[in-house]
């Protein structure tokens, strides 16, 4: 991605969201937009029109942590636009570097067995891209019908936006697509030469509208804590509070863990569903499921389903 086009397109976008009212400034005479103009953001900013100007433009190189600070302060950023808006810059003040090929990045072994202690409570590691890396079986129970696609690695993106089923399984398919778009826009801007995450990005672009339209917005956040909200081919509905942690050791990893509250219709429905994936054949076609016989289902001959251990 072309780091000027993005830094443009960011600050622009930023501009056009806050009001004079919201900024402090007075709102007086006629007005083309209803965002602020640039020499108020320079104002705010404390610096020149000119340099302002230089910025939205695209060229952050050179810029002081002091000034984009002052303007993260201006456009009113919250964290993660903030941090967005430093990556972008450490890109346009390095060496330009060809999009390239990564290796997997491996799970090591230790978090691989944390994941596995973890038996109450569905887990998986994601790298920024949204790849599904490791899981534990609860997590492999939950997210089950992102398993049945055969493209590997799993990735929650993919599904979410060219998925036909995601809108029957995730009941806030919209408000998912569009954390996920945010997360994918920040990745980029942390590591922009990354040839697999623009592919991703490129595949997504070209194939889903929704997409599309999210990406334009330019909109980037920290996934750290909420509620996902499922409707399990299984189990039914789950409202699931989830923490989303960085691994420190594996900077690019994150662990997430989801959780329901003890005695709560999603706390038994985990146990339901731990109950028929422990039924599953570790490689063998899913059976249908013995438990929840109200629930169709999701593995039958109708599915042709396989799930991947």
């Amino acid at each position: 991605m072309d780091n000027r086009s993005e830094v443009r397109e960011f600050l622009t976008s930023r501009r056009a969201r806050i009001t004079p009212q919201q900024a402090g400034l007075p709102a007086a005479g006629h007005r083309r937009v209803t965002g602020l103009r640039r020499e108020e953001v320079a104002l705010l900013a404390g610096v020149s029109a000119e340099y302002y100007a230089r910025m939205e433009r695209g060229n952050l190189s050179g810029t002081s942590e002091a000034v984009l600070d002052a303007l993260a302060r201006a456009l009113q950023l919250d964290e993660s636009e903030r941090a967005h808006l430093m990556d972008l810059a450490r890109t346009a003040s390095s060496t330009r570097r060809p999009a390239r090929r990564r290796a997997a990045q491996p799970v090591r072994p230790g978090l691989r067995q944390l994941l596995d202690a973890m038996t109450d409570a569905p887990a998986f590691i994601r790298n920024g891209r949204l790849d599904m890396l490791a899981t534990n079986r609860l997590g492999k129970a939950l997210y089950w019908p992102l398993f049945q696609d055969p493209a590997r690695p799993v990735n929650m993106a993919r599904y979410q936006f060219l998925n036909p089923g995601a809108d029957q399984y995730m009941t806030e398919l919209d408000t998912q697509r569009a954390s996920a778009a945010a997360l994918l826009r920040t990745e980029a801007g942390r590591d922009p030469y990354n040839r697999e995450l623009s592919d991703l990005i490129g595949e997504l672009s070209t194939r889903s509208e929704a997409f599309r339209t999210l990406w334009a917005a330019h909109n980037v956040r920290l996934h750290h804590t909420g509620v996902k909200r499922f409707h399990h081919p299984v189990v039914g509905d789950l409202d699931l509070a989830f923490e989303a942690l960085p691994v420190p050791t594996d900077p690019g990893l994150t662990l997430t863990a989801l959780s329901a509250e003890p005695g709560s219709p999603a706390h038994d429905a985990l146990k339901l569903l731990a109950t028929w994936f422990a039924t599953l054949e570790p490689t063998g076609p899913d059976p249908r499921p013995s438990v929840g016989a109200e629930h169709h289902s999701p593995g039958g001959a109708e599915h042709g389903g396989h799930l991947h251990q």
